[in-house]
């Protein structure tokens, strides 16, 4: 599917700040637009096919005749340092991709530029939260959400029709009765392995927690709170009807090899895990469904993480103005809602979710993206999952017999970790 895509109208130069800094800007024509440049953008590998890359490219040029975009493909392994390095450069990328969580660690290097000025020029309030909040760090708006991902519950079609289950569960409660319900004949209500830890934060947000807090310039774990501790009682009651494994996670066994074998009603995932599953059993094609993690209420979804990224223009851009050009092209309308249906994305904007109408697992993840959320905004807190910190507490969590102070110790982990200098 060719994507015709209309690059946003050139904008009036970035804020005092931007054009102040030692990398300097682009110098303005006589019609107030900044003179055409080459740029240089870095995508990640796979976020795109090479179609929508090409088209938006040549699009873009035709908007801006004399300007030359260089798209550049990087590979995710070893991204964290070859970004911090360009940041620290005088020769730069003019955008990049950045994961959605990565950029509180870039932004702590004082490399990114500040766009909290461009976000009601971007229409920053209708952002999917899970992709704006990441990008915000001490109140000012570093990364621009670009497009996201979540987890849904897939589940067997036949399954729920034999246990007389007429529709997808909608709160918590009915999800409880319903997987109950399915645990019968020999199968699996659900699998969930115990160390799925973002099906957990989920849970736990739902209760008003979350997996750490900051105050002033202090960060403290907070698995141990009683919000935290209600959403890993509802993690042990869900996984208590599955066989999962309570020592390990969702890719240990692959769980779409679990459910292919059309004994498990339920999995939580990203609807791309279906693909796996019809692979591992043909039979299985048209027989999977999708809805979005149930919450506490009808019509409000259970809080999800967000995955996804956001684009930032590194200070050491020369041609910030025209970088900017480029991000709203990127966020936009016109990409957005292009891109979206192609790749099953959420786009960055609530109001654009209706493009996902025609795609059943797609439109289940915008839904659960109205809700999403996502890790503390810590430049440390790649380390806490380096360490498995969430992961060994949901172990212990689900096999000892004192949760409240496993939990006070994983906090105590996650303090000390994410107030770790760099």
């Amino acid at each position: 599917m060719k994507l015709r895509l209309v690059a946003a109208p050139a904008v009036l130069a970035l804020a005092c700040s931007l054009a102040a800094c030692d990398s300097g800007g682009d110098a303005p024509s006589a019609s107030g637009s900044p003179e055409p440049a080459a740029l240089t953008v870095w995508f990640m590998k796979d976020s795109f096919s090479d179609d929508i890359v090409s088209t938006f490219e040549s699009d873009f040029e035709a908007a801006h005749p004399g300007t030359t975009l260089d798209i550049q493909i990087q590979e995710w392994d070893g991204i964290g340092q070859r970004v911090t390095s360009a940041l620290a450069s005088k020769d730069a990328p003019d955008v990049i991709e950045v994961g959605n969580t990565q950029v509180a660690e870039y932004a702590a290097s004082g490399g990114v530029v500040d766009l909290s000025d461009k976000v009601d020029d971007l229409g920053g309030s209708d952002w999917i939260p899970g992709l704006a909040e990441p990008g915000k760090i001490d109140g000012k708006q570093y990364g621009i959400p670009w497009y996201a991902a979540n987890r849904v519950v897939i589940y067997n079609k036949d399954l729920f029709s034999v246990a007389g289950i007429t529709a997808p569960p909608t709160t918590r409660a009915a999800w409880i009765d319903d997987t109950t319900k399915l645990n019968a004949g020999g199968n699996q209500g659900i699998y969930l392995p115990g160390q799925n830890w973002y099906t957990l934060a989920g849970f736990v947000w739902d209760e008003g927690g979350d997996l750490a807090a900051q105050d002033g310039g202090t960060w403290k774990g907070t698995l141990d709170t009683p919000e935290a501790l209600a959403g890993m009682a509802f993690y042990k009651q869900l996984q208590a009807l599955g066989q999962g494994p309570k020592d390990s996670d969702e890719a240990n066994p692959p769980q779409a090899d679990v459910f292919a074998t059309g004994k498990v009603a339920q999995i939580i995932s990203s609807p791309g895990g279906a693909v796996a599953i019809t692979k591992a059993n043909p039979k299985l094609e048209g027989k999977l469904g999708f809805f979005p993690i149930p919450g506490k209420e009808a019509g409000t979804p259970g809080a999800v993480f967000t995955g996804g990224s956001d684009l930032v223009i590194p200070e050491a851009s020369q041609h910030q103005e025209l970088a900017y050009e480029v991000v709203k092209a990127l966020a936009g309308e016109d990409f957005q809602t292009a891109m979206a249906p192609v790749m099953s994305y959420v786009p960055n904007k609530t109001s654009y979710a209706s493009v996902l109408a025609g795609n059943e697992g797609a439109s289940a993840m915008a839904v659960g993206a109205a809700n999403g959320h996502a890790t503390p905004n810590s430049p440390n807190w790649a380390a806490v999952e380096a360490k498995n910190v969430i992961k060994e507490y949901q172990t212990k969590a689900l096999t000892g017999s004192d949760a409240a102070g496993d939990a006070a110790a994983a906090s105590q982990q996650i303090t000390e970790i994410l107030n770790t200098d760099s």
